[in-house]
């Protein structure tokens, strides 16, 4: 099979679409090209991939560079899903195994990475991989050049003795670390919010880190106003898990559930929980905008919508939430979310959900209700 053949087959779905999101791009071509000495003297199970968006780069080292039994890590879920359908698309499934971070890695003589945006989700990569890949390893880590800094390096240091970059191609980038330096993961990290009386947790992956951003703030302050007679609750695309954590605290008669797509933040929110003495309060489940759940068998839904994939600014992924909140939610039910107050949600919300009110306002965002028709 060519690389032609193979990348125009590849789709994103179930991923979120819009004009300037691919299934495959310049990075991927660029990483599977800068891999291709290794990876011909890989055996089975010595290649691991780690993000691969849509499986261009798993289903790459296999149908045209020969890898066996790749082991793949992805942090987000709809990554997962899509590899597994363009395998089944191209004839290639069976030839690789999805595995957790820790995991993925272990005995690896190539490993490709997509590169992550955030500098501590790199961190927790590069010390995984150092600690269970083989002594020899080559870990390649491509991005588009915009995306890229000198911190990436640094961060890879930490983990590598040997740290260098290839020449850009058509706005990507490639780094290429050598020489493992094993050590202990740092991850998860732990502060406490003694304002909010809170500690929170996070893995390198997870949304704010544990910082709690402007948004989730916003939302906690209307916290006692939230659907009083609730049973259960939700915390949709719950991140660390800050939320679904001062739902269970200020409300331990209710049920509250946590779900995200992203590995990172479902660890994350365990970490959370069990760092607040709530741990047998809060269920946390990874899915994609709830599909775990059953239509209609929850009372109240929190959420804080993403409003970027990747570098594109885009509304899909928000509107997917809503279209989940409004399926898993009882009639009369109650989705609280903020935005930023530019994307103007409310009429979406209304269409999607049902009525809705605007509860609190700033010129940067804007905390709505919707009840569920």
């Amino acid at each position: 099979m060519t690389a032609p053949d193979l990348f125009e087959r590849l789709r994103r779905a179930p991923d979120v679409e819009a004009p300037d999101l691919v299934a495959v791009d310049a990075t991927d071509r660029l990483l599977l090209d800068e891999a291709a000495a290794a990876l011909a003297l890989c055996g089975p199970g010595e290649v691991a991939v780690v993000d691969d968006s849509h499986g261009a780069l798993t289903l790459g080292a296999v149908a045209l560079h020969g890898a066996r039994d790749v082991r793949v890590a992805h942090d987000l879920l709809v990554g997962e899903r899509a590899l597994a359908r363009n395998a089944e698309r191209t004839g290639l499934s069976g030839t690789y195994r999805s595995l957790p971070l820790a995991e993925a890695p272990a005995g690896a003589r190539v490993v490709l990475v997509k590169a992550p945006r955030a500098l501590d989700a790199l961190r927790e990569i590069a010390e995984h991989v150092a600690a269970a890949a083989a002594p020899d390893v080559t870990v390649l880590v491509g991005g588009r050049v915009k995306h890229m800094t000198h911190a990436m390096n640094d961060v890879l240091r930490d983990s590598f003795t040997d740290v260098s970059a290839t020449l850009a191609r058509q706005k990507s980038r490639v780094l290429v670390a050598r020489g493992p330096r094993p050590g202990a993961s740092s991850f998860p990290r732990c502060q406490q919010h003694a304002d909010l009386g809170l500690t929170v947790c996070a893995h390198g992956a997870a949304f704010a880190g544990t910082k709690i951003d402007i948004g989730t703030r916003a939302l906690l302050r209307r916290l006692g106003d939230m659907a009083p007679e609730a049973a259960t609750a939700l915390d949709l695309g719950c991140g660390t898990g800050v939320l679904a954590a001062a739902l269970a605290t200020a409300r331990p008669a209710l049920d509250v559930l946590a779900v995200d797509q992203s590995a990172a933040a479902v660890a994350s929110t365990v970490a959370t929980a069990g760092a607040n003495g709530i741990e047998g309060r809060l269920r946390v489940a990874r899915d994609d905008a709830a599909d775990s759940l059953a239509d209609g068998s929850v009372d109240l839904v929190v959420c804080n919508p993403p409003f970027h994939v990747g570098a594109a600014v885009v509304t899909t992924a928000a509107d997917r939430l809503f279209a989940a909140a409004a399926r898993v939610l009882r009639p009369g039910g109650e989705l609280w979310t903020v935005y930023n107050s530019a994307l103007r949600y409310k009429p979406a919300l209304t269409r999607v959900v049902g009525p809705t009110r605007v509860a609190d306002q700033s010129p940067k965002f804007t905390v709505t209700v919707s009840t569920r028709r």
